[in-house]
């Protein structure tokens, strides 16, 4: 079977192999998109074709939406190439199933693939869906470090100063390119529209405009833009930039995903590396569960996405989704098992989740110390959203998520992933932080691991953090067996409330970060020992 046929000659042999196909007429929605665009998406990675691609062909087949999704490349144009074209656009879906089992899945939804090269014919046709009044909204998935403009000295990048001097006829940044589209679009009657990031980061649409706003700023006081671009840009009645929160897992194309397919009769399954590092192949793959939370400002209207899984609110309630799965439900746990998972030798979140200790870990840092002060948004249901992490997110056995990459940049997650819990437990009258158990855990277990000697006794190199070497100096030189006290040495750190989320000395919790971590220096196997002792 070719992917490139699933529609036309062999419908009847993908049904048989299990594989489930657009439920639309995908001609008629590719000459109406064609016609009349509606929506145009940048960023044509992994979570956009296993995520926002199926959201749109389950609207598709619902009635919510006439038009399909046209496809950008943004910077790495070889994904296009090699895993859009030739499959005509199409890409099989596979779901892992926290049982073991996969869901298969024909995406039609996508039916033109460009890329945003100011130099090709593809600009031209970019440029004229810009201007045309059916556009309604253009998203995107560029990761976080799309939206930066700066290096980190905070001084404009080469590539945007370049941009910024030679204006909107030959961007070379994402964004550049998107600010020379909006002017297109500005000029040709300024048209209203909806630019959507559905990147991880918090308060993404405000990232996404304080991106926009400086090429437009630039080209304006250089005359390389019409007056009026930046005004236009900042009016909320004719652009706006809704705020999302999205949640879903989708690893790289894995090889054992490859060889199921080869097994269903799929005849191209091969996974291809890029030139800029991407692995592509004709499918994706992904976990189940899935959120979508966006704030619904679109000034042209838009798709009734609702009807595709997607949820609309109000830009508060998408703050409250994202702190309840950044600051209780889903992060704090991810944090918790990768520190330990290191120390213990664990290499797989999953495999994790068969300890029995670590498994109580997440259960009473999420259903004791994160749910307790976790604000119910309404649209998602905090108890729920968590029992479906503990139950079937994290033990899938699917997801090759593992404990040293999670480990990462550790430094910088504490404050975002537990100063809300600890500031919620602080500032409540009706509670005392004092009794907090596991949160101080888990800053124990990274101060123990920030040793970088595992509970065997074995040494091990801790991933990569930007404050690594400056906390490492707090530890240096201690070994197992070492006996505290430990306060002149740990209590500066503690009380780093930027690291912390709070100053710990000050909320009464350094005491007790000190005697855990007491309690893991004392031999190899202490960290096993104080894990029993404390979730037996």
């Amino acid at each position: 079977m070719k992917l490139i046929d699933a529609l036309e000659k062999d419908r009847a042999s993908f049904i048989e192999a299990g594989y489930r196909l657009p439920l639309f007429d995908r001609k008629a929605v590719t000459e109406r998109t064609l016609k009349t665009p509606e929506w145009i998406h940048f960023g044509a990675g992994n979570i956009f074709r296993a995520f926002i691609a199926a959201a749109h062909q389950k609207t598709l087949e619902a009635g919510g939406a006439e038009t399909g999704l046209v496809v950008v490349g943004g910077h790495d144009f070889e994904v296009i190439d090699l895993a859009y074209r030739p499959y005509d656009n199409l890409t099989a879906l596979v779901t892992l199933n926290a049982d073991g089992t996969v869901d298969k899945t024909v995406i039609g939804s996508v039916v033109k693939s460009l890329t945003a090269d100011p130099r090709s014919a593809d600009w031209d046709w970019l440029a004229k869906a810009f201007r045309a009044p059916s556009l309604q909204m253009v998203s995107l998935t560029i990761t976080e470090k799309g939206y930066s403009l700066t290096e980190g000295r905070g001084e404009y990048r080469n590539d945007v100063l370049r941009d910024f001097a030679e204006g909107p006829a030959h961007p070379s940044h994402t964004i550049g390119r998107l600010a020379a589209l909006c002017h297109e679009r500005f000029v040709a009657g300024g048209m209203p529209i909806a630019l959507v990031s559905m990147d991880n980061c918090a308060h993404n649409g405000d990232r996404l405009r304080a991106s926009v706003i400086p090429f437009a700023n630039a080209w304006v006081r250089s005359g390389l833009a019409e007056p009026g671009f930046v005004e236009w840009l900042l009016d909320p009645a004719k652009v706006s930039y809704p705020w999302t929160m999205i949640d879903k897992i989708t690893p790289r194309p894995d090889a054992s995903v490859s060889r199921i397919l080869a097994e269903t009769g799929l005849e191209d399954t091969v996974i291809r590396h890029t030139a800029g590092g991407a692995y592509v192949a004709p499918f994706v793959n992904a976990e189940a569960a899935e959120y979508l939370v966006v704030e619904d400002s679109f000034p042209n209207g838009r798709p009734a996405l609702e009807k595709g899984g997607i949820l609309f609110t109000e830009r508060e309630t998408v703050e409250k989704v994202e702190r309840m799965k950044v600051g209780s439900c889903l992060n704090p746990l991810h944090t918790a098992l990768a520190i330990f998972g290191c120390l213990l030798g664990h290499t797989l979140i999953s495999e994790e989740m068969k300890d029995p200790q670590l498994r109580a870990l997440a259960e009473r840092l999420g259903y004791d110390e994160g749910l307790p002060v976790a604000e119910d948004p309404g649209i998602v249901k905090p108890r729920d959203f968590l029992r479906e992490v503990i139950e079937q997110r994290l033990p899938n056995p699917f997801l090759p998520d593992t404990p040293q990459r999670i480990a990462c940049d550790t430094s910088q997650k504490l404050p975002i992933r537990f100063g809300g819990t600890l500031k919620a437990w602080n500032d409540d009258p009706g509670r005392d932080a004092r009794s907090l158990r596991f949160v101080p855990l888990v800053f124990a277990g990274w101060l123990r691991y920030l040793t970088g000697i595992d509970d065997a006794g074995k040494f091990f190199e801790p991933s990569p953090d930007p404050l690594l070497s400056r906390c490492r100096d707090v530890v240096a030189g201690l070994s197992l067996g070492d006996k505290g006290p430990f306060s002149e040495r740990l209590g500066p750190l503690l009380s780093d409330a930027s690291i912390f989320g709070l100053d710990l000395n000050e909320i009464g919790l350094a005491e007790r970060v000190e005697g855990y971590f007491a309690e893991m220096m004392a031999a190899p196997g202490a960290v096993r020992k104080l894990l029993v002792t404390l979730l037996s």
